[in-house]
């Protein structure tokens, strides 16, 4: 798993080869990687809202209870699991408009390394601050892109204008999926499951 993640930010060609020809069950992958790279984001998080907080200009840091801290983290570590599973089968189904035959597995797969960099990233939660949040949240997402748009054509064996209509469609499909899961953050702290402050 660790030598995968390092070749993807090396070289993201040449690895996305060596993903392609090896065979990995679904259990296998959440086993040996989405559960600890999902884990990374969600830990650094607990760890940067219950014990650093955040600061608004020259107030005192503004932390979450530890329970309530929990709370959100793991709902939000159970969303990434199954963001990677979702992701996974609508690239599995949208796969069979351009002539891929992958499995499953591979498809989820691609989305557990595609998302490796979102994950990664997700070590700025350790030390809450906006601009350390946005420039290191930008920078994942764009190397995020940039490894679907360059593994789809390899890993799916299909021509690059195909790859380049393929990932633009994954794209969109994530981009609904944030959306969507922000919309339902809204509706469950409605529903008393929101944040809670350390007074």
């Amino acid at each position: 798993m660790i030598h995968h993640v390092w070749g993807l930010f090396t070289h993201p060609d040449q690895e996305w080869q060596e993903i392609r020809g090896e065979e990995e069950s679904i259990s296998h992958m959440y086993l040996t990687h989405v559960l600890i790279l999902a884990a990374i984001p969600a830990i650094s998080a607990y760890i940067g809202t219950s014990q650093v907080g955040w600061s608004i200009g020259d107030r005192a840091p503004v932390m979450l209870t530890e329970s309530s801290a929990m709370q959100l983290t793991f709902m939000s570590y159970l969303a990434m699991l199954a963001g990677v599973a979702v992701m996974g089968a609508f690239i599995n189904w949208m796969s069979r408009t351009y002539d891929a035959s992958p499995s499953m597995a591979q498809c989820v797969v691609f989305a557990a390394y595609t998302a490796t960099p979102l994950f990664v990233g997700g070590l700025a939660a350790l030390y809450p601050n906006i601009w350390l949040a946005m420039f290191v949240g930008t920078a994942a997402i764009c190397y995020t892109v940039y490894l679907l748009y360059v593994g789809i054509p390899t890993f799916m064996s299909i021509p690059q204008d195909e790859g380049f209509l393929f990932s633009s469609s994954v794209l969109a499909v994530g981009l609904v999926m944030l959306v969507s899961m922000m919309a339902l953050s809204v509706i469950v702290w409605g529903h008393g499951v929101g944040p809670v402050y350390t007074s």
